[in-house]
């Protein structure tokens, strides 16, 4: 995996999630079970390191943007 960029991780509340699973269905239901309760990134595929078991994914993830029931980022009034 690439290095982790300062400006992921530049405020508090602002994270950096590395995934390793069995295989791809594993690391694309945790990245939707983050997904249902914070503000994450897309992600598209897992890659595989040669010689390595498993998959592994990366996402960032902003804690600080909580998502209500109805899967939106709650509004400020």
């Amino acid at each position: 995996m690439e290095a982790i960029n300062e400006v992921h991780v530049s405020e508090p509340g602002l994270v950096v999630v590395d995934v390793a699973a069995a295989d791809d269905e594993t690391a694309f239901a945790f990245h939707t079970a983050l997904a249902a309760r914070w503000a994450t990134t897309s992600v598209e595929r897992t890659t595989r390191d040669p010689g390595q078991p498993g998959v592994r994914l990366r996402c960032y993830l902003d804690l600080r943007q909580p998502i209500n029931a109805s899967g939106q980022a709650p509004t400020s009034h």
